[in-house]
């Protein structure tokens, strides 16, 4: 189960009528955000595994 253009494209016009074009930067800065936190989180607790 894979996403096509048709599917993302469906998708970010529900989140632009969802959240509106001007809020789009702001929510795309949080996503980003929060993926490079959650990575940051899964890379040291890999580094704690590895030295116990």
């Amino acid at each position: 189960m894979s996403l096509g253009l048709p599917e993302l494209l469906l998708i970010l016009l529900i989140v632009i009528l969802i959240f509106g074009a001007n809020k789009l930067p702001a929510l795309g800065r949080g996503i980003g955000e929060a993926i490079k936190n959650f990575k940051k989180g899964i890379s040291e607790s890999d580094n704690k595994d590895e030295k116990k």
